[in-house]
């Protein structure tokens, strides 16, 4: 056996996933309690937060109202529940996009987008569509780099649409190929949903970087170092 050779990427295991409501728990009492380390003042600019996969608003609303506390105009995606994409994946995109430049009508300022999950993937996406307006993306345990093997929320795709997610090896390819805009990931090698390694980027750079942390997949959106993470990528000056 080569040494060298990369490690196959195999899903959570079961003891991690098992554990996920329960940590997410411990972390949003965390989250409640922490005393917050002082940041700069957040300068206004819009911020668009995606839901994950099965989850709406209501799951995002701690993280967008500490971007709020923190200065910033957020905002979740405004469509409701997170059923996945629908139909043809481009026009769903553009679809997409249209909304979110509806949602920044008004703003002056670029926006930052953030996504959880499922929810990453879009704010990727949109991030090589909108490009020009926006000045980041942020993904909280998005596995932009894997396959639906390397997840447990392939079930619940299954679920709410009646069929797999899709796995064409040119789709793969495009997700994983980071937006023109800085792009941070952050990862949970204790994420009990997805491969911690399917939230990485082969490569890292001044445009992309990846963060880790130590939490929950269902918890994210709360763990006070994701929130950390998010208002240091928020404040730098661009």
């Amino acid at each position: 056996m080569n040494p060298t050779a990369p490690q196959p990427i195999s899903r959570p295991s079961l003891a991690l996933l098992g554990t996920e409501p329960w940590r997410a728990a411990y972390e949003f009492a965390q989250h409640k309690l922490a005393r917050r380390a002082p940041v700069p003042p957040g300068d206004g600019h819009p911020v668009i937060i995606f839901p994950g996969l099965g989850t709406d608003g209501a799951a995002v609303a701690p993280l967008r109202d500490y971007c709020d506390i923190l200065g910033y105009s957020a905002m979740d995606w405004g469509r409701g529940f997170n059923t996945g994409p629908q139909g043809d994946i481009d026009t769903w995109l553009a679809e997409l996009a249209e909304h979110v430049s509806g949602l920044l009508d008004g703003h002056a300022q670029r926006a930052t987008l953030i996504g959880w999950s499922l929810g990453g993937i879009y704010a990727r996406e949109l991030g090589k569509l909108m490009a020009p307006r926006l000045r980041q993306v942020i993904t909280i345990g998005t596995p932009f780099n894997g396959t639906p093997d390397h997840t447990y929320a392939g079930w619940l795709f299954r679920l709410l649409n009646g069929a797999a997610p899709a796995t064409d090896p040119a789709l793969s390819e495009r997700l994983r190929t980071p937006p023109p805009v800085p792009t941070t990931s952050i990862y949970s090698r204790s994420d009990g949903v997805v491969a911690w390694q399917s939230c990485r980027h082969d490569k890292t750079g001044a445009q992309v970087s990846d963060v880790e942390v130590k939490g929950s997949h269902i918890g994210m959106g709360w763990n006070p170092a994701v929130l950390q993470v998010v208002a240091e990528r928020l404040g730098k000056p661009q």
